[in-house]
């Protein structure tokens, strides 16, 4: 079977790779063993043909009749995404996202490993969230020198967030997660995510006018969530 640096997959694709190993974690869950692309659509909120496309670039191709083994796409889709190995992560902004962010739980399941906190206001330098101390911005390229930093996440006002993801970048993060309200300018070699939960509330605005039969199920609406700012 290929790995995963000798083919290329869609890029749509790899943006329904979680929506998929979400639903087959909670398959996994209730012992199931075996799925069916009709069963996995209807999960994920796409359709069969479309599932089995995009299992096609894994080399999965279930077995008619019987279906896909779940804990076989588990792994292929784990070791795609690079979940079979360990992110550490930086999160700069302590303000009630940023602090949400670093106490949820669910990043240390999934491999991403909450190493570093960083936040401009001094007197929450010292604080302690989630058993990691909060340091200041200012620290953060000695920081990422003591401990390598695979992503950072952005969670401050948009005013300051281009600052940031330039400490980020000459600190050697090439990953970065903003969740500022504003566009960010990096190097060609870093990769940029934007979540905008205001235009992710209003493109639900949109479609919930329109009434149920509108709203399209998360891999169906490719929004700003899903693009690469």
């Amino acid at each position: 079977m290929a790995g995963p640096q000798s083919r290329r997959i869609p890029d749509a694709t790899v943006s329904r790779l979680p929506v998929y190993l979400r639903s087959l974690l909670e398959l996994a869950a209730t012992n199931v063993t075996m799925v069916s692309s009709d069963r996995l659509a209807e999960l994920c909120g796409v359709n069969a043909a479309k599932v089995r496309k995009d299992l096609s670039h894994l080399g999965s191709y279930g077995t008619r009749g019987v279906g896909y083994d779940v804990e076989l796409l588990l792994s292929q889709i784990s070791r795609e995404l690079g979940l079979t190995q360990d992110w550490p992560v930086a999160i700069v902004g302590l303000g009630n996202l940023g602090h949400a962010l670093a106490n949820y739980r669910g990043f240390g399941v999934r491999g991403f490993r909450v190493v570093a906190l960083f936040d401009a206001d001094r007197a929450r330098v010292g604080e302690e969230i989630g058993g990691v101390r909060v340091r200041h911005v200012d620290d953060l390229a000695a920081a990422a020198a003591e401990t390598p930093i695979a992503i950072g996440i952005i969670a401050v006002p948009a005013p300051v967030a281009q600052q940031v993801a330039d400490r980020l970048v000459d600190a050697g993060v090439v990953s970065i997660l903003n969740f500022a309200p504003t566009v960010l300018s990096v190097p060609e070699r870093v990769s940029l995510r934007k979540v905008d939960l205001s235009i992710e509330l209003q493109i639900l605005t949109f479609y919930s006018q329109r009434g149920p039969g509108e709203v399209r199920g998360p891999a169906e609406v490719r929004g700003p969530a899903e693009a690469t700012a």
